[in-house]
């Protein structure tokens, strides 16, 4: 068991539901396609699936999918889009758990990487990963660049969602890079706000870069976002890509 914070029932029955906008066929188009160009006429294995938002239709897009995920309940919610046969899960943890077969993809999206709370975790998914990949195939990770540039001195919260059903602001303990996501959302027309938190550890590109250099991967790509737009210093999020070598 890592340190990464299981999902609930009830948590997992509200997923799909809160992350609406984030699997719509506008969204995730580009996600696929950039997905399933990697992939070619290889498996892919994602790492921390959930309730399968990009990794159902990724198998409707042609590409034979596996995935590891911590959380039963939220496999018990994918089971509802797509059986065993067609979608192998196995519950673990995506820093050491194993499946069996060699993918040409494995993927870890929406910042969940930093759902593994250490240093040391982080780096055992990326050498998990490696384990998994055929030579030449590629692991990807879609990540947040750390908004450390908005903390003037002495402030520890970044606010990073302000609308009329949501309020989401990030705090930071700068010395162990762990943040801590702060959730409020009203919950139904009384006016009730329900307040979720959890804990995340940030990384750098660069650390991350490092992470694979011990996994014995090697740098190909890193964008900005799905679409391919260069990354640069003012990016709030990128994607990268390693290689592992033939």
């Amino acid at each position: 068991m890592t340190s990464s914070e299981l999902w609930t029932h009830e948590t997992a029955e509200r997923y799909d539901a809160e992350e609406s906008e984030m699997s719509s066929a506008a969204a995730l188009g580009p996600t696929l396609a950039f997905l399933a160009e990697l992939a070619g006429d290889g498996k892919a294995l994602e790492f921390a699936i959930g309730t399968g938002r990009v990794g159902v239709p990724l198998r409707e897009h042609g590409v034979p999918v596996v995935g590891i995920e911590l959380s039963e309940h939220m496999v018990a919610v994918l089971r509802r889009k797509a059986d065993e046969e067609v979608l192998p899960v196995v519950v673990g943890d995506m820093a050491t758990t194993v499946v069996p077969g060699t993918f040409s993809l494995v993927y870890l999206v929406y910042n969940t990487i930093s759902n593994l709370l250490t240093q040391d975790e982080q780096v055992e998914c990326f050498r998990n990963a490696a384990r998994h990949l055929a030579p030449g195939g590629r692991f990807v990770i879609e990540l947040g660049v750390p908004p450390l540039r908005f903390l003037p001195p002495g402030q520890v919260a970044v606010p990073f969602d302000v609308s009329e059903n949501h309020l989401g602001f990030d705090t930071f303990d700068l010395v162990e890079q762990i943040l801590v996501s702060h959730h409020f959302t009203r919950d139904g027309d009384d006016g009730h706000y329900r307040r979720d938190n959890s804990r995340h550890r940030y990384a750098w590109p660069a650390e991350l870069d490092l992470m694979a250099r011990i996994a014995g991967l090697e740098p190909e790509r890193r964008v900005a976002d799905w679409d391919g737009a260069p990354f640069t210093q003012d990016s709030v999020k990128h994607i990268s890509v390693w290689r592992k070598p033939a």
